[in-house]
């Protein structure tokens, strides 16, 4: 498959920007996808302080254009996710999950409509804004150490090549100077990333610097509506091989999938390309011409679109809703719960409604 070498550039930069860890991943047997790795070390917590996340919960559609896998589950969850990730208990998460369906089931007919769903995604995708704000205040602090509330480019670029390893005070003395800072050729072009990311974040009017607020912007872009527009920019660039400022079903679905060497690899990416098909046909592509402008890529990135978020809830149901009466009963999200939760519970049904 040809991909054109700007995209190249650009995925090696997104790469080392995000922190994304090639050696967890087995590049033959399917696409790179951000989501798969998200690097919870605590060795990289300082240098992730300051830099953009690889992954943003609660948004669709990854920075390098991949659709994000655990979307469902974290609209689902909300900050309870990590819980069920770390908890590999049944019966413990069993319980977690008929306490969810309680809350969900707001109207306590025990089943959950679709206007129900739709409800607890709002709430838990303001949830991924809250927790997002909050980490902001210790983020900026981390660049911002002489409180005066803003932090220039300048500032920014020595923290980010101190957490690179460069010396903090030698890189601000030949910044201060004007003088080469001999950076390898992938620093370099991630920190041009960054600047062109960092000037986008800086809100009208222009000063150059960033406060508080244009902080969490420039590092979670889903807070703001123009660093929101730049995100959707940069997609569509990488994606869009004619030059028209639009996609096409064909350049949707044409990333690189890696080099296929068997056929367990060459299912795994044709199931890929047909998950791919159906997000851009049945959802992405709003009026349904085949072509997806920027402004429909918006919305269905938008995590705040209340009409998307009913759409999803729809779609969640869909999947588990076995007596096809357009709700979700308890035995049918226990079932389901590998969908709803990321675990597998067993004996899903034992004692169900003597529990609920």
């Amino acid at each position: 498959m040809a991909v054109r070498s700007t995209f190249c550039r650009r995925f090696l930069a997104v790469s080392v920007l995000f922190g994304l860890i090639l050696q967890t991943m087995d590049v033959h047997a399917r696409p790179a996808n951000m989501s798969a790795a998200k690097d919870k070390s605590a060795s990289n917590k300082d240098e992730n302080e300051i830099l953009p996340p690889d992954h943003l919960n609660g948004v669709k559609m990854e920075l390098d254009g991949h659709l994000n896998k655990d979307f469902h589950q974290e609209v689902f969850l909300g900050k309870d996710m990590e819980e069920f990730e770390e908890d590999t208990e049944p019966r413990r998460n069993r319980k977690k999950l008929i306490d969810i369906f309680t809350k969900v089931d707001y109207n306590k007919d025990e089943s959950v409509s679709a206007k129900e769903m739709q409800r607890w995604i709002m709430e838990k995708t303001e949830e991924h804004f809250q927790e997002a704000t909050e980490e902001n205040k210790n983020n900026f602090r981390a660049v911002d150490p002489d409180g005066d509330g803003h932090v220039t480019w300048d500032e920014y670029r020595v923290k980010f090549l101190a957490s690179k390893g460069f010396t903090e005070q030698e890189v601000a003395e030949k910044i201060k100077n004007g003088e080469d800072l001999k950076l390898d050729e992938e620093t370099q072009e991630v920190l041009e990333s960054l600047k062109d990311r960092w000037f986008q974040a800086d809100n009208n009017p222009a000063d150059q610097l960033l406060n508080e607020q244009e902080f969490l912007s420039f590092l979670h872009p889903e807070h703001s509506r123009g660093m929101l527009q730049y995100m959707v920019k940069e997609i569509v660039r990488d994606l869009d091989q004619d030059s028209n400022n639009k996609l096409s079903l064909s350049e949707f679905i044409s990333l690189p999938v890696g080099t296929v060497e068997n056929q367990q690899a060459q299912d795994i990416d044709d199931d890929w390309v047909r998950e791919r098909k159906k997000e851009f046909q049945e959802v992405i592509d709003a009026n349904g011409d085949g072509i997806v402008t920027m402004e429909e890529l918006e919305e269905y990135m938008d995590p705040m679109n209340e009409h998307n978020a009913l759409n999803e809830a729809r779609q969640m149901i869909a999947v588990a809703d076995e007596n096809q009466n357009n709700q979700l009963e308890l035995e049918e999200i226990l079932k389901y719960s590998e969908y709803f939760t990321g675990s597998k519970l067993m004996d899903y049904a034992r004692n169900v409604h003597e529990e609920f």
